[in-house]
Formats: structure tokens, sequence, C-alpha cells
């Protein structure tokens, strides 16, 4: 029996792990997913990714969400591979790495099919991998079998798109890339207070926004327009599964770091806001840092909690 949640945010059966992938049994449940037509691809492309016998095929299929590529000739491996560059880049810039991150846990929040997943189970002595498709949480499983350290992971399912199912105080890292400009300006910010109630006192919370550009006077209205289409039955559906229309539809928020820096100050005891060196957006109270590895339309708010 297939599992997930519909695309139009129907209920039907949803297979999640348990506190412990290793060793919990799968369990069977329901599960209703609120209607946001800006989700529509990503549970488009569960759907694909649960219909697929190998996580070749995955990538092959669902690249309009993850990598912007499809092709036949794409193999999960070279997948991970640019997983591994990355969070091997991000960690040591953001001085994430220490001789103590294997007696250290991780949280990613909208971790996909585990392609930085692989490499945060090598860093880390124990990460949840948490994400809003029960499909896309099975696949990051295999994958993390495959080219991870599949008994350090564990996984959590973001039923409601903005709720973390993990005790207060419970990580030193909460991670987020790429994730957070694709949700509801709410959940957004529903989600970066989430990071940070679950995350331990002097442990840090690393996540990734997306910033307003010149061209988002013409991105912004024409996503809006884009995500009602997406409500069409079986139209929309199709729609969602066309590269360069979903990655229109699904830009939902554009957060400023005063937005998500100002509700949570209190909490922080530092703040930093890493962005690239042509950019020049600021926050409240941020240490501004550079890389130029980092996309110039995002910025990465990277905060220690009281």
């Amino acid at each position: 029996m297939p599992y997930g949640v519909s695309v139009t945010g129907e209920l039907h059966l949803s297979r999640v792990s348990g506190s412990n992938v290793g060793d919990a049994p799968r369990v069977w449940h329901n599960q209703r997913m609120p209607r946001r037509p800006q989700l529509v691809p990503w549970k488009a492309a569960g759907l694909v990714s649960e219909q697929q016998s190998s996580g070749d095929e995955v990538v092959r299929r669902t690249g309009w969400v993850f990598n912007n590529e499809k092709g036949s000739e794409l193999t999960l491996e070279e997948f991970v591979a640019t997983g591994d560059a990355e969070v091997g880049a991000y960690l040591t810039v953001f001085g994430l790495r220490s001789p103590d991150a294997e007696e250290q846990s991780l949280v990613e929040i909208g971790c996909g099919i585990g392609r930085m997943t692989c490499a945060f189970t090598r860093e880390f002595g124990a990460v949840t991998a948490c994400d809003l498709d029960a499909g896309f949480l099975e696949r990051c499983f295999e994958t993390v079998g495959l080219f991870g350290k599949v008994d350090r992971l564990s996984t959590r399912h973001v039923a409601d798109g903005k709720t973390l199912n993990l005790p207060p105080n419970s990580t030193d890292v909460a991670f987020s890339y790429i994730t957070f400009q694709h949700c509801d300006r709410n959940d957004a910010l529903e989600l970066s207070a989430e990071a940070v109630r679950i995350t331990k006192p002097g442990g840090r919370v690393v996540l990734n926004f997306r910033t307003r550009t010149r061209g988002d006077s013409v991105l912004v209205p024409m996503s809006k327009v884009v995500r009602g289409l997406f409500r069409v039955p079986k139209f929309g559906n199709w729609l969602s599964r066309q590269r360069l229309v979903a990655r229109v539809g699904w830009q939902a928020n554009r957060l400023t770091p005063d937005e998500i820096i100002g509700p949570l100050s209190a909490q922080f005891s530092a703040v930093e806001l890493w962005r690239n060196p042509k950019s020049s957006i600021d926050g409240r109270e941020a240490v501004i840092h550079t890389f130029e590895g980092i996309n110039r339309a995002h910025y990465w708010i990277i905060a220690t909690v009281r």
C-alpha cells in the first residue's frame, strides 16, 4: 500500500520511522496535511519517489524538486556527493566542526531524500532528519544506509509542516538549508522558533533563508498565480511536476533577517549573519560574515541559544 500524503492534501496512510530508525518498527497511521499549495511540488515528488525501484530512479525522476536536473545518467551517488561537498564547506566555514562532534547531535529540518544527511551522519554522533513527506523520509533512510552511517539516524515526520515532534533542549545543532523559503511565511517563522526550542543552551541554530532580489518584483506575484493553478484538480498535480513552473510556484516567502531575529533575540546569546560578499543584507544586532560559497540571494542566521 502506498504511503505519504496526497498532493491535494487528502487523508491517506503514511509510514513514518520511530524515534530510532535503526531498531524501531515502522508504524502505519493517518495524517492530514493542511492545504498549502506551495507544498504541492514536494508532495508530488514524494509520491513519485515512492513509485521508483531505486534511489537512482528517484533522482532522475524528481530533479525538478531536488537539484534542478533531470536525465537518465544521473545517479544517487553523484547527488549525495554534491551534499557531501556543501556540508564539508559549511561546517568548516561556520565553525561547526569540532573534535567532539561525534558526541553531538544534529537535527536537519527539510532533509528530502538525504542529499546532505549522509554527510551529517558521518560528522555527528546522532542525526534526526525531518521532512513533511513520509516518502522522503523512507528514501532518506535508504540513502543513508548506502552512503552514510545509518545507525546514527532517526527521522521525524513534520506532519503539519511547521511543528517538530522533538523535546525541548534536545539537540546541539538545528540545521536547515533551502527549506524555509518554500514555506508559508508563518510556517517558516514557526519552524525557526521550533529550531530554537529544540536546541540545547549553548547549542547553535543554523538556518538558511532567501532574501529579496530585483527579480522578485515579477517572481513573487507570478509565484502566487502558479500556486493558485496548483489547486486545480489533476492539472495542478501535472503542472507541479514541470521543473520551471514548480520552481516558480514554491517561492513562498522572502523573510528579512529582522523578522527572524527580532522575535527570538531574547533566546540568543550571539547572532551571526552570513551572506555573499556582494550582498548588502544585514540584521539586528548580528555580526556580519561573508562567504563566496553563499548564493547572492541567500543568507544564513547562525545563533547561539541561551
